[in-house]
């Protein structure tokens, strides 16, 4: 995998879309091709059929309605919506010139910090919701939402949509789904967690069976041998 590029220029993430959910059952259909070495060393199945996922278009539908909101924050600190925001904005911007690692470590920190936990019932009254960087700096947001904002950062830092993919997991210890944002950086995938802050190799984070993962274009469903 090439190395991040720390420049100025923004990839255009709003022109493709995304997603992650901790409760909807994906049903791969016929898979394009099997890797034996996947994720968390699962056997995976990817497709580029994301027709399944019809929540994914409501996301960056409501990512595009919000952008107008973003740049003029950036082009001026007195126009951000809210703190958090001109918190966000500035704090990519300042992590274009940080080495890749660092700026996984910077988003993953920055998010887990940013707000705290809640749950979608608690928050939207309905069992899942997925959150926009700024529905998530207003309300707060549970895991996927996390992963969410993560995956928008690092894409406007330059990480690549190939490098990244937001993972629906099983986390075996407490027995509950969970979604994380996994990375790839020269030759080594990191996970990054909303419930720990160190940046970790996906070798040692061992109390999670993906279930399936997904990236712009991508889907993938995982199965533990």
């Amino acid at each position: 995998m090439a190395a991040v590029g720390t420049s100025g220029r923004r990839p255009w993430f709003l022109r493709r879309w995304f997603g992650a959910c901790t409760a909807v059952v994906l049903i791969m259909g016929a898979a394009e091709s099997a890797h034996a070495d996947g994720l968390f060393g699962s056997i995976e199945f990817h497709s580029s059929n994301l027709a399944a996922i019809p929540q994914w278009t409501s996301v960056i539908e409501r990512i595009r309605r919000e952008q107008a909101a973003f740049d003029a924050c950036d082009a001026q600190a007195s126009a951000c919506p809210t703190q958090r925001v001109r918190q966000w904005r500035q704090g990519i911007e300042a992590a274009r010139s940080y080495s890749p690692e660092q700026q996984l470590q910077y988003v993953n920190d920055f998010a887990n910090s940013i707000v705290p936990y809640i749950t979608d019932t608690d928050n939207y009254g309905i069992s899942d919701y997925w959150a926009t960087p700024l529905e998530f700096m207003r309300r707060s947001g549970d895991c996927e939402d996390y992963a969410i904002i993560k995956f928008v950062s690092l894409l406007e830092l330059g990480f690549t949509n190939d490098q990244m993919r937001i993972a629906v997991v099983m986390d075996s210890v407490r027995n509950i789904a969970h979604a994380v944002l996994a990375v790839e950086l020269n030759g080594r995938t990191y996970i990054l967690d909303s419930l720990f802050d160190a940046v970790l190799d996906q070798s040692r984070v061992v109390q999670y069976v993906p279930q399936y993962s997904v990236n712009l274009d991508t889907r993938w469903a995982h199965i533990v041998r």
